[in-house]
């Protein structure tokens, strides 16, 4: 009977814990949120192609800045600190859209953003394995990634309300998606703040220089490439979806945004289903079939004038780039296992590529003054995908 009790104790405590630390999954999904506010932004202020596609840009850069030093701060302020930091600066980017419209005041809020988004997923991974038991860490974190996949669809949706419900939302527009997510940031704070979290000893922090040394490492380096791709085809696409339905449909901003809902919708149910196919497929087969449907989906949003069509590509995008970085991820561990932390942190500098596409998406598209520019640069990730596939072991 007492050790009935005390598993019920542990696991009442377990799920005290968890709880805040799924609504921290929920809080790194508003980094997605920058795909749709980009093109909101970009209606509000006139801005071109090149110019608002800076905004994703922006915020995925301080990727390549942060993620090595996180892991640093990490080991001397613990994990749970790390977060609550980062929740801090999450909050804070959602704050200054409320005090100024300014390009410049987007600029900055985007930043900041990035920098929170930034620490966060550098932090908060490694903080639920202080949680939860080996075993069920890899379906935690994919539980994880799904709530995470629900801010990111809730963005879009929101903005969309907002720009058609001006009465309600105060006069804010579609910029109600930063009050309403910056209110979810600080109960974030508040909740983990109050958990208890019991941390275990640091490991060894790795340097920038340990790091970089792995690129020397040609499937180190295919596998880096493969992490910036797989970023770059995610941010194009939550940026560009709605761009080719007003420019080959007519369609207003309100109704084009919800592309983007379509395919965060598909890479939730990508990633939920890729968990059990994985099971029972090699990666190297899954990652073939989910590349295939990106390639497919190129084709059509390159071809394509109807809007059933464009929203099955975006869709086959959403679910063939829903698992990539884990298996890419998960390679580049296997081929390196004694210098983990160092290939960890390596891998999340490599959404870097969520600054490099949109930039150089903007500028095609800008250049053919037509989004096929875009869809062209997304398709060079896809062939070098295609290729990867060649080098999956």
């Amino acid at each position: 009977m007492e050790n009935i009790q005390q598993a019920a104790a542990v696991r009442k405590s377990s799920v005290i814990q968890i709880v805040p630390v799924m609504l921290c999954f929920f809080a790194m999904g508003f980094v997605d949120l920058v795909g749709t506010a980009s093109n909101y932004v970009q209606k509000d202020l006139g801005l071109t192609d090149s110019q608002a596609n800076l905004f994703p840009s922006l915020v995925f850069f301080w990727f390549l800045i942060f993620s090595v030093p996180t892991g640093m701060l990490m080991n001397r302020i613990g994990r749970k600190r790390t977060v609550l930091i980062s929740l801090g600066v999450t909050a804070a980017s959602l704050v200054i859209p409320m005090i100024g419209e300014s390009y410049y005041f987007m600029l900055a809020a985007f930043s900041l953003l990035g920098i929170g988004n930034a620490l966060m997923q550098t932090s908060l991974n490694p903080l639920v394995s202080n949680l939860i038991s080996p075993s069920r860490l890899a379906s935690t974190l994919t539980f994880g990634q799904f709530v995470k996949a629900i801010a990111s669809f809730l963005a879009p949706v929101l903005a969309a309300w907002g720009a058609t419900s001006a009465a309600i939302t105060f006069g804010m527009g579609w910029r109600v998606l930063f009050p309403l997510y910056a209110v979810v940031s600080v109960l974030s704070i508040a909740m983990l703040a109050a958990t208890p979290i019991e941390e275990e000893r640091p490991d060894k922090a790795s340097g920038i220089g340990e790091c970089v040394r792995l690129l020397g490492r040609p499937f180190v380096l295919l596998c880096f490439v493969g992490i910036m791709c797989h970023v770059g085809i995610d941010v194009g696409t939550n940026t560009t979806a709605p761009k080719i339905l007003m420019e080959r449909l007519g369609l207003p901003l309100e109704e084009a945004g919800f592309a983007t809902g379509i395919y965060f919708i598909f890479r939730t149910v990508g990633c939920l289903l890729g968990a059990f196919i994985l099971r029972s497929m090699s990666p190297r087969s899954f990652f073939a079939v989910s590349v295939a449907m990106m390639l497919a989906a190129m084709v059509i949003l390159f071809v394509s004038d109807s809007l059933h069509a464009i929203y099955a590509g975006i869709a086959l995008i959403g679910f063939g780039n829903s698992n990539v970085f884990s298996i890419v991820f998960s390679q580049a561990l296997n081929a390196s296992p004694k210098e983990k932390n160092e290939v960890s942190g390596l891998m999340i500098m490599g959404l870097f590529g969520g600054t490099v596409f949109p930039l150089a998406m903007g500028y095609a598209s800008d250049a053919l003054n037509a989004q096929a520019g875009a869809v062209a640069v997304m398709t060079l990730g896809v062939l070098y995908l295609l290729f990867y596939t060649l080098k999956i072991k």
